[in-house]
Parts: C-alpha cells; structure tokens; sequence
C-alpha cells in the first residue's frame, strides 16, 4: 500500500469480482421494511390480537371503516402506501381465498368494485394495484384474515423519499379520507 493510499481509506472492490449474475435489475436495498417480515405475528385466533377481527367492534369512525356489507367490510389501511389505500376483508376470520363461501366471495368482489366507484368520485386516481398477499412469503403483514389491498396511484406518487428518509408523505389525514369515501359510496 502506498502512503498516498493509506490517507484515502482502504480501496473499495468491485462487485465484478464477486460471483453474481447481471440479471439487468437494479437493486434497492430496503432492510427498514424487515419489521414487516420479523414483527409480532397475530394469533390464528379470532380476535385474539387480529386487528381486522377487533376494528369491527368500534364504531365505523373510530374504526376507519368505510363501509359494512353482510359478510364482508371495507377499512382504511392503517399503513396505506397512498391516501385513499382501502382493505376488502370479510367479516369471518379466514386466511385463504379459497375459503370464502360463495356469498362471502360474490361480496368481496362487489364491494372492491365498489371501493374504486368511490375512490374515482372521490379523488380521482390515475390507476389502482389491486391485490392480495397470503402467508408471509408473499408479504402478508397480517396473514391470518384475508384482506385485499386497493391502492389509487397517480403519475409520480411514488419517489425515493419512502426509501432513503424512511418517510412516505401522505397528504390527508385517515380520517378525512375515509370521510370522503363514506361520502362518494356508491347508493343502491
């Protein structure tokens, strides 16, 4: 090593020279999101510690419910990735899709319908992710009840300030959004 070395710091090796494969990804790196895969689990027990079996015991207000049916509700993530992110879950404690009866799937179906009717009324989305995880591999933060995430997304709601600030900025408050909701849901 030479003294001119020494004063720079050690020299920094090339990932080239490590065995990988250039599969034409880039990677960002994101060890803030592990409290979602190592975080404390909720029982497989209805209503023991999960909180889609408990918010329906508060009034909707308090609970950010948006909307109860006959089997299933709508709900207001807690964590929502963009302001209007909404939950479709049944009313039954059930983790698999496929355990839905049919009524509970016909309502499932109907109120993610009518979710964006209300988003689109309310704010206008550019588009939606719409989706579900099941068990934790596939990211299911809560995965003993089921629940189908709607995200609205607009050109440009997604920067790095989530990532590098460990901050997602949300422009509304949980509760004015909900409110909104509640007000453009659909009649009849």
């Amino acid at each position: 090593m030479t003294q001119e070395q020494s004063h720079q710091g050690p020299e920094l090796e090339s990932p080239h020279e490590f065995a990988y494969v250039d599969d034409g990804f880039e990677r960002l790196w994101t060890p803030h999101r592990m409290v979602y895969i190592n975080g404390e689990r909720p029982t497989d027990q209805a209503g023991e510690g999960c909180p889609f079996c408990s918010v329906t015991g508060k009034d909707d207000a308090e609970g950010l419910i948006v909307h109860r049916g006959k089997s299933c509700y709508v709900v207001m993530n807690l964590f929502p990735y963009n302001p209007g992110h909404v939950l479709v879950c049944p009313f039954r404690h059930v983790s698999l899709y496929v355990d839905l009866t049919d009524e509970e799937t016909l309502e499932f179906g109907a109120l993610t319908k009518a979710s964006i009717v209300a988003l689109e009324a309310s704010s206008s989305p550019m588009g939606y992710n719409i989706g579900i995880n099941q068990g934790a591999v596939a990211g299911a933060g809560v995965r003993a009840h089921l629940h189908q995430h709607i995200v609205p997304r607009w050109r440009g709601d997604s920067n790095f300030l989530p990532i590098i600030g460990q901050t997602k900025a949300l422009p509304m408050l949980l509760e004015d959004v909900r409110q909104r909701l509640v007000d453009a849901w659909p009649r009849g």
